[in-house]
């Protein structure tokens, strides 16, 4: 199951948030933005909000999700994200929105003020329906429905595939070897552009100093260049890292090429790369490739569910695909990757997948399900069996010594109360109790009774914690009553702290003489009383 819990920021968000998401994305230099959309479709932010990357109007942080109206109800379908950093997405009508970072045009909207708010990129994609975006360190790249491919911002190296080496201020159409090809998958390094068409060719262009293109040198190019030596495999999936590429193939076969200074190739080395190689030969079949630009860190899923890690992994270089215990490629981003930011747009599964512990918890006091009653002042308890048999010995005992077919399936208690019996059955089912202190005392005997040396802890502990001056001396009866040596004496201190009060409560006179004597004894040679 995804769950975005795993990401450190999302800690910020209380149950009811987190439940509500729908997909997510978390992204920044230090993975300290998020955004998310929930199943109303509505758009929210929260983080740190460097160059206006939260797109609230502002430049103010914020630990408090803040919606951005502009987009709820836009149904966003992908995402992208920059190191300035700057955000791009595309809605499932086809509209694009970026806002943040631009100091080098990677907006697309044909200046270099930085974009507060969301707003739409309009230039050469009003009448396009983009399907896909991607973003490299400080530019853009965005994919129609019919296989064009447009660029725009940083092109230092040439990754908006212009021919030049001049920023692109607007949304430009990559052409070149690209003209007449159906393009059906893009990505970005930090300087680089890659691109899949249909028949399954490669495509690379930008900077090349580490052989991220794979065009077996390392020189830099103004447009696309096809990887020949990709020529034999038919390439479905593309995905860059910092400085390196991963291509999976319709058979199920992984290359990789670039930058290995981390081992994010997993070849087994660390040196870099300027073709493509095959890697996880002797693995299964491969069905998802994983990297992102801002980090050194590669994730590979296969068919049968297994997940594999490599490169930078929480500082350390992995140089071999390791066997994760992760579900999926996103979670070895969210606990390996520096920084730990999310490779894409991530669709939140909300199973109805109960736990073991939710099953028992849900059937507590069933009447559906139980197959034994408990009866305590004149109200019912539902149980099972088999449960209280597992969890208590008092219970394994009397089942196994007393319990036959004849037996009657409902049992009487009255030496307890109900709440207090109640709580210890829901114990059972849950290891948990929430008692007020008054009656964790009754919960306190019960335990004593039948040997639950671990629920006597608990009920100490929510008899420290709720303690009083009004029923100190109480829980110190029934402290002394039930042998709990460690309770006694932490009441004993907090009657002789608070003496002069607990002194003037009812409790107090009403003590039992042998222990009130013995109370003012002990507290005597403490020096309680010698004023």
């Amino acid at each position: 199951m995804v769950d975005v819990g795993k990401w450190p920021i999302f800690t910020l968000l209380s149950p009811q948030e987190i439940a509500s998401i729908r997909k997510a994305c978390v992204f920044g230099t230090s993975a300290n933005e998020a955004i998310y959309i929930t199943h109303n479709d509505e758009v929210f932010v929260f983080g740190l909000n460097c160059s206006n990357c939260l797109g609230t109007g502002d430049n103010q942080s914020t630990i408090v999700p803040k919606k951005l109206e502009a987009l709820c109800g836009k149904k966003i379908s992908s995402l992208s994200y920059g190191s300035g950093p700057h955000v791009v997405l595309c809605t499932e009508d086809g509209e694009v929105y970026a806002w943040g970072h631009n100091g080098y045009s990677q907006l697309g909207n044909g200046t270099t003020n930085q974009g507060i708010t969301p707003v739409q990129v309009c230039t050469n994609l009003l009448i396009k329906k983009v399907m896909e975006v991607a973003c490299g360190s400080h530019h853009s790249m965005a994919l129609s429905l019919d296989g064009d491919l447009y660029a725009w911002g940083y092109n230092n190296c040439g990754q908006v595939g212009s021919g030049s080496t001049a920023n692109q201020p607007t949304p430009r159409r990559v052409s070149n070897c690209l003209q007449g090809k159906f393009v059906v998958g893009i990505a970005c390094g930090q300087t680089s552009s890659m691109a899949v068409v249909n028949n399954g060719e490669v495509y690379g262009w930008g900077y090349n100093g580490n052989g991220q293109l794979g065009l077996g040198n390392n020189g830099n190019q103004l447009t696309p260049c096809r990887v020949a030596a990709l020529h034999s495999v038919c390439v479905l999936q593309i995905a860059c890292g910092y400085a390196h590429t991963l291509a999976l193939t319709d058979e199920g076969l992984l290359y990789a090429w670039g930058a290995n200074t981390y081992g994010q190739l997993g070849t087994g080395n660390k040196s870099n790369q300027l073709s493509p190689v095959q890697i996880m030969m002797e693995k299964e079949r491969v069905v998802e490739i994983a990297a992102c630009h801002s980090a050194h860190t590669s994730a590979a899923k296969t068919q049968s569910g297994q997940v594999y890690m490599w490169g930078q992994c929480r500082g350390q270089s992995v140089t071999f695909p390791h066997l994760t215990h992760f579900a999926c490629t996103d979670d070895v981003f969210a606990c390996f990757a520096t920084p730990a930011v999310m490779w894409r747009l991530l669709s939140v599964e909300h199973e109805d997948f109960l736990t073991v512990a939710e099953s028992l918890k849900k059937e507590f006091d069933s009447p559906e399900t139980s197959d034994l009653k408990f009866r305590v002042d004149g109200k019912y308890i539902h149980v099972h069996k088999a449960v209280l048999k597992i969890r208590c010995e008092h219970f394994r005992t009397m089942f196994q010594s007393y319990w036959n077919e004849d037996m009657k399936e409902v049992i009487e208690i009255d030496q307890f109360s109900y709440p207090v019996y109640r709580a210890f059955l829901e114990y059972l089912y849950t290891d948990s109790v929430d008692l007020p202190p008054e009656d964790a005392i009754g919960l306190l005997d019960l335990a004593t009774s039948y040997c639950e040396n671990r629920l006597k802890k608990l009920c100490q502990h929510i008899i420290k914690r709720g303690i009083t001056v009004e029923n100190a001396f109480s829980l110190l009866s029934a402290a002394v009553r039930y042998d709990a040596e460690d309770l006694e004496d932490f009441c004993f201190k907090f009657c002789v702290n608070h003496l002069t009060e607990v002194t003037q409560t009812t409790a107090f006179w009403q003590m039992d003489g042998p222990l009130l004597k013995e109370f003012i004894a002990k507290a005597s040679k403490c020096g309680a009383f010698k004023n």
